[in-house]
Formats: C-alpha cells, structure tokens, sequence
C-alpha cells in the first residue's frame, strides 16, 4: 500500500512516520506527476492559506480534486477538503474556530465503535460549522464533530499524527484497504 503525503508545509513528516510505523509504503507529494499511481493520500495540519498557495503554485489543486482514491485531512487537511475550498467533502468549516495559539488543548475524545479514550491535540483547530446528511460523525469533543467521513474521505480537526496512538491512521488504512477492493 502505498499512500502520499502532501508535504509542502505541515506536519507532513509526522504522518509519513505514522504510516510507515503501520506497514505503508510513504511517498512525500510535492508534484502532480507523484499522485498518479498512490492508493491514498494525507492532507496534514499545518497553515492552511499557505498550503493552499503552494498548492496552486504546483499545480496540485486540480490532480487533488480528481484524485479518486481515499484521502485523509487533519486540520488544515480538513479546512482545503471543504465545500470553499477543493470541495471534497460536505462539510463547512471555521478556521481557527478553537481560538489562537495559546488557545491550544489536549482533550480525550470518545471514538465511535471503541472503548477507549483518544487523545486529541487542538491546535488553532478548525471548527465544523455545518456538514451534510451523508457525513458520519466518528468523534466529538464537547457535543461538536471532530472526527467525520464522508465517504472516501476521512477528516479530523485535531492532530492524530502528534500522538503515539495510531487508531485514527488505522481507519484510514482500513478505508484505504475497503476501496482498493471495491476498484478491484
């Protein structure tokens, strides 16, 4: 299984060490031509208006949209895959919803179809403001969506790459897994 990771900014290099700890062959996408071929992609937390940018200055926008694969946004991630922006997922987010910086938490968060508590990492979180009907909530932290998939597309507010727990990158294997053999 080989899955890419953006890594124009972000914490890119934190998912791609998650995912290799899980098995998965890791590419780092900076390029159109390194999406072609990959059987999932992660779009990592960082500085959303910027990945943005140099999403556009790579031409990477367009081969993201049509990229056919499961994708995994986490903050940012989860603000570029939203109705205003590549439009990838029903969902509408607030930036920074969570407050600034120094705003930022840690809280255990209750994980559908999983006794235990996962730690979640709020930085400058991004806020579900409104998702669609077809969109499943697998998260929440304090009554609000945190954790949401959208068919293909698994998206998290918080930062799963910044905790030794690999729950949350095993869903998106699992996703990864459940497509390649419905394509089969």
């Amino acid at each position: 299984m080989t899955i890419g990771v953006l890594a124009l900014q972000g914490n890119f290099r934190e998912h791609a060490a998650m995912l290799r700890r899980l098995g998965a062959d890791v590419v780092e996408v900076r390029l159109p031509e390194q999406i072609d071929g990959l059987d999932g992609l992660v779009i990592p937390g960082g500085e959303s208006t910027a990945i943005a940018r140099l999403m556009r200055l790579y031409g990477l926008e367009e081969p993201i949209r049509r990229f056919e694969q499961p994708i995994f946004g986490t903050c940012a991630g989860m603000i570029l895959l939203d109705r205003a922006h590549l439009g990838l997922v029903d969902l509408e987010v607030d930036r920074n919803a969570y407050g600034r910086q120094l705003a930022s938490f840690e809280a255990d968060l209750e994980l559908a179809g999983d006794g235990e508590p996962l730690r979640g990492v709020f930085i400058r979180a991004p806020r579900v403001a409104d998702h669609g009907p077809d969109v499943e909530v697998l998260a929440e932290h304090a009554g609000e969506p945190v954790l949401l998939r959208d068919g293909r597309i698994l998206v998290a507010s918080f930062h799963p790459e910044l905790i030794g727990d690999t729950r949350v990158h095993e869903r998106f294997l699992e996703l990864v897994r459940e497509e390649s053999h419905v394509g089969a």
